[in-house]
């Protein structure tokens, strides 16, 4: 189905795209650690930031973040890690961070290396890159398997989603990071699906709601397919989604549009669907 023959479709699609791409609400300088651009940070944020690490409390483990030539480097003691990790207690102590989970994500440079590793919920504030994954489960019968996340996630509760999506974590390679997902997710070991394949990746960046709306988004999304055979179904491990369904191609042709996905399953899906070449 080409979506120009669909104009509602094909508006929703402009908006969609334009939604996943768009630049910050406010100015923003490249963070750096030994060197290295690895995110960037609000002015504002930033300054706040400096004089909370200037201040006494901080005394016993030191850690500055200055401007020098317009951009902010972090410095002090320890590792790259220790660093950006302690600058994530004070964005948690100070109200400015995201859902704290307990979860390191990798921290990369401009050219893809690995710097460090930083709490997941302090990602989004210092605008480093992140990466996820999302799984297209097919049924032999040409309908799709979705989830509905929980009502009490911290994220786009209660609305729709892929039948899985998640982090890729620092201790995970992206096979491993589908394989734990898929389980944790959705009850199923990746070894029983079949013809899995890499279906491609689609691209974020744009403002972010952590940090008062100071936060910046840079995810890439690797998404994959693959059938769920019957009479395999989808069971939930984690707690963090509320239902699974078996949807056909109308009625996700009717719900996309209507905002019922999150923005990330949206992307995924429309790529699933062949619709970002139209």
């Amino acid at each position: 189905m080409k979506v120009q023959a669909h104009p509602e479709l094909e508006r929703w699609l402009q908006r969609l795209r334009a939604d996943a791409s768009q630049p910050p609400q406010q100015p923003r300088r490249a963070l750096r650690v030994d060197g290295r651009a690895i995110g960037s940070l609000a002015d504002d944020l930033a300054a706040q930031l400096a004089a909370q690490l200037a201040g006494p409390a901080l005394a016993t483990r030191p850690l500055t973040l200055e401007l020098v030539q317009g951009e902010w480097h972090l410095a002090g003691q320890g590792d790259a890690t220790v660093r950006l990790n302690a600058l994530a207690e004070v964005l948690r102590a100070t109200g400015h961070c995201g859902p704290w989970r307990n979860e390191q994500l990798a921290v990369t440079d401009g050219e893809g290396r690995r710097v460090a590793t930083i709490e997941r919920g302090a990602v989004r504030p210092l605008g480093i890159a992140s990466q996820a994954v999302h799984l297209v489960g097919e049924s032999p019968d040409g309908r799709i398997w979705v989830q509905q996340r929980a009502h009490d996630k911290p994220t786009n509760p209660g609305m729709w989603d892929t039948l899985m999506g998640g982090m890729v974590a620092a201790r995970d390679s992206l096979d491993l990071a589908l394989e734990r997902e898929t389980w944790e997710e959705a009850g199923l070991r990746v070894a029983d699906l079949q013809d899995l394949r890499h279906g491609g990746h689609v691209l974020f960046e744009r403002p972010s709601h952590e940090a008062e709306g100071r936060g910046f988004m840079r995810e890439r999304i690797d998404w994959f397919c693959a059938t769920v055979p019957a009479p395999l179904q989808p069971d939930n491990q984690d707690g963090e989604v509320q239902g699974f369904a078996l949807m056909d191609r109308e009625q996700l042709l009717q719900w996309l549009p209507q905002g019922r996905f999150t923005p990330e399953a949206s992307m995924v899906l429309v790529a699933w669907l062949g619709w970002l070449d139209d």
